[in-house]
């Protein structure tokens, strides 16, 4: 018999591990950093909402926390993607269980092969992929990889107290 699927505890699961996954992508980034100073100057949620028409002084817009100028705009599309595609993979490993396989490892790949090396470079909002860094790639890939693992033990934890 199929098991019923708590649609609650899947959603607020995938929250939780979208925004503990994007905590610990933040924290990667600053271990191994993906982009050149130069290329973070505007980084690349920055560039992709000013691709949309948003200003730049929009997108470059800070809070102060400790003396740090931090960008709260990159922060809320960081977060966003990652609570976007943390619930993605919740509910999505419920309908879709192979997907799980390698406690979502692969699926962060994928990820990243999808926006960093498709989709970003496509819309002009990063450089095509040959002309990226090695580190770029290095720090991405193992990253997603890092990122998708945590989601995938979030959800696990809470769903398996369901």
């Amino acid at each position: 018999m199929k098991k019923k699927i708590n649609w609650p505890v899947t959603i607020a699961a995938g929250v939780a591990g979208g925004i503990i996954g994007g905590l610990v992508k933040l924290g990667w980034e600053n271990i191994l950093p993906p982009r050149t100073p130069e290329r973070d100057q505007t980084n690349p949620p920055q560039k992709l909402l000013q691709q949309l028409g948003i200003p730049a002084k929009v997108t470059h817009s800070t809070y102060s926390y400790s003396g740090h100028q931090l960008p709260w705009v990159s922060y809320l599309v960081h977060f966003g993607f990652s609570t976007g595609f943390g619930v993605t993979y919740s509910i999505a490993g419920q309908l879709f269980p192979w997907i799980k396989v390698g406690h979502g490892v692969p699926f962060g790949i994928a990820v990243w092969d999808a926006f960093h090396v498709e989709l970003m470079p496509a819309l002009g909002t990063i450089p095509a992929a040959k002309d990226q860094p090695l580190e770029e790639h290095v720090s991405e890939i193992l990253g997603h990889a890092v990122w998708m693992w945590t989601i995938d033990e979030i959800i696990r934890g809470i769903n398996s107290e369901d």
